[in-house]
């Protein structure tokens, strides 16, 4: 298991057969840390946020975002203006390009118009490599191979957004994958968002079976994963499989290293199903830990023992916690946990000093709120997180650590994501890799940042999907009235995790659209793509 911390201050966990590049402690290049490539941009809130005008898809608008390292150019036919004045026009007809002659794609289309405009050969006259000198021409450079085969995908995306345009799309295997989000996507509460209901008569065929590869990642996990994948099936009208539902504790599955440690684990509903299910052997509930040792709760006066039985010492000494999802009880669960830690597992014994480093802790879920039916969000499992760190800060002087962090915005929540993707192509014969994914959710600090986060790991790994853009839609957490800038100019609260730091190009979606359907048939549009 690694520890990666970003240029922008986020803990990114990876375990070790995931990673062959990346050493303990390292941070990302410069390169990984630009924002992820948008079409067209206009200011909101303080805040460089990409729309949907007609322009987006190729009419000469222009993106405002920073321009990537020149290794990493961005795969899209637009380039970063700095000057508008020595723009220069590509295509023919109505929709034209802007490309600047400054970029790579400017230079690339200044060697092409070069070349048509050398003289052809008179007579016997030919054409020689050699150089003057009579020496072989040289090897191609390594970063003339990029820009070549960067040149030729930018010419393949102004292909296909070219044919849709003018209606002509691309029938085939798809090669591209959408990552959705649940909870104020396609549901709030236990109703579906109609938008969903569209969506999806566009995504599944009329057998019933999805036309692109599709996974849902939520961040909600006191729930089984076939329930959900059940509760999905019921309210989008299509079976889904349990496999294409990702919840937030599901990479838990690649820690292995603590699946037979004595683990504390807190949350709700089912919590030793799903700890099973992850692979975790031996774990304890608060609630059995609370039945062992009943003078440890004493908030509730109705709870409290009349009579303090005599200590125990034979309860096996736990070995790690493990926080699925926010309790019903918090000041129970915070109250133990915080008994575990400062005990080293042994609760019923007190210690002169709290040990540090403490116990291994794996938590799922960072989400500070969520969206239910409440016209304002509700409080999520990352504020439970936040009282935790609080009282751990408040009581030693000293920061909690955490052994793993999943759940979006979490690196290694996408890259499980991606497999199944990948799996899930396979298992429908679809030979074309999957190259570009969509991630659409409805919490800039989950959703955006998390989708961002990956593209930028997508960008430095140059293996797998090429890339992955961020679609925020508007019928959950995000509110594009409630997000106008606060009085006197100060900048927003951030809402993430303390592990992972604020980087406003993170925060910044590559469209922003009104609802899931719209979503689909701006990737559809995109792709230059119909089924």
């Amino acid at each position: 298991m690694r520890r990666e911390a970003s240029a922008a201050g986020a803990a990114i966990f990876l375990p070790d057969r995931l990673t062959t590049a990346a050493t303990p402690g390292s941070r990302w290049p410069s390169c990984c840390l630009e924002a992820a490539p948008v079409s067209c941009a206009r200011r909101r809130n303080g805040f460089l946020h990409p729309c949907l005008c007609p322009g987006s898809l190729g009419r000469g608008k222009v993106r405002q975002s920073p321009q990537p390292a020149p290794h990493a150019p961005s795969l899209r036919t637009e380039a970063v203006l700095r000057d508008p004045s020595d723009c220069q026009l590509v295509g023919n007809g109505p929709r034209r390009q802007h490309v600047r002659a400054g970029t790579w794609a400017g230079l690339w289309l200044q060697q092409v118009r070069a070349t048509r405009q050398k003289p052809a050969p008179q007579g016997d006259e030919h054409y020689d490599s050699r150089d003057a000198s009579g020496a072989p021409p040289l090897a191609p450079s390594k970063l003339y191979r990029l820009l070549i085969g960067c040149a030729a995908e930018a010419v393949r995306t102004y292909v296909r957004r070219a044919m849709a345009a003018r209606g002509g799309f691309v029938s085939g295997p798809p090669t591209f994958g959408f990552l959705l989000d649940v909870d104020g996507v396609l549901v709030r509460g236990h109703k579906v968002i109609p938008a969903a209901l569209g969506a999806f008569r566009r995504l599944v065929n009329s057998h019933g079976q999805l036309r692109v590869p599709v996974v849902f990642v939520t961040n909600s996990g006191n729930v089984l994963q076939h329930s959900k994948a059940q509760e999905l099936s019921a309210l989008l009208g299509f079976k889904v499989e349990p496999d294409q539902v990702i919840l937030s504790h599901s990479p838990m599955k690649l820690f292995s290293q603590f699946h037979r440690k004595r683990m504390l684990v807190t949350g709700q509903g089912p919590l030793l199903e799903n700890a099973c299910g992850l692979g975790f052997e031996n774990v304890v509930t608060v609630d059995e830990l609370r039945m062992a040792f009943p003078g440890l709760d004493m908030v509730d006066l109705q709870r409290r023992p009349t009579t303090m039985p005599l200590p125990r010492n034979d309860f096996p000494a736990i070995e790690g916690v493990l926080l699925l999802g926010e309790p019903v009880r918090w000041e129970t669960s915070l109250q133990l946990i915080m008994d575990v830690l400062l005990s080293n597992g042994n609760p019923g014994t007190g210690l002169a000093a709290a040990p540090y480093p403490h116990l291994p802790i794996l938590a799922s879920n960072m989400d500070l709120l969520w969206m239910a039916e409440a016209k304002i969000p509700r409080f999520g499992h990352g504020t439970f997180l936040l009282c935790l760190e609080a009282i751990y800060q408040k009581l030693t002087g000293r920061e909690l650590r955490y052994e793993g962090l999943m759940g979006k915005p979490s690196v290694l929540t996408y890259q499980y994501a991606e497999d199944l993707i990948g799996l899930q192509a396979a298992r429908r014969g679809w030979a074309a890799p999957i190259r570009r994914l969509y991630a659409v959710g409805d919490n800039p600090m989950s959703d955006v940042y998390g989708a961002n986060l990956f593209h930028r790991y997508l960008q430095r790994e140059r293996r797998g999907a090429q890339s992955c853009a961020s679609i925020l839609v508007c019928t959950g957490v995000y509110c594009p009235q409630a997000a106008s800038p606060a009085p006197g100019g100060e900048a927003p609260p951030f809402h993430g995790h303390r592990d992972f730091g604020f980087s406003p190009g993170l925060m910044e979606a590559s469209h922003i659209v009104n609802d899931v359907d719209e979503a689909v048939q701006l990737v559809f549009h995109e792709e230059g793509w119909a089924p």
